[in-house]
């Protein structure tokens, strides 16, 4: 990603959630992005196995049961 891609992109994104950024916060923005890119590249190259991996799948907890009201005592 070229500096200018990413510009272009924060620009673009920027004006499809409404957030409105100065000129300065979105060089900045872009900045941590394509270095954000850089980094994905390198670690893309990396053949990792699956007991790699440094944090567990998310899994929520299942929601508990619940008794519709009126039912308390039945």
């Amino acid at each position: 990603m070229t500096d200018e891609e990413a510009v272009r992109y924060v620009n673009i994104m920027s004006s499809v959630l409404s957030l409105p950024l100065t000129a300065a916060r979105t060089l900045r923005v872009a900045s941590h992005l394509a270095r954000n890119a850089q980094i994905a590249e390198v670690l893309d190259g990396v053949a990792f196995d699956a007991s790699e991996e440094l944090a567990a799948i998310y899994c929520p907890a299942p929601f508990p049961e619940v008794k519709p009201i009126g039912t308390e005592h039945a």
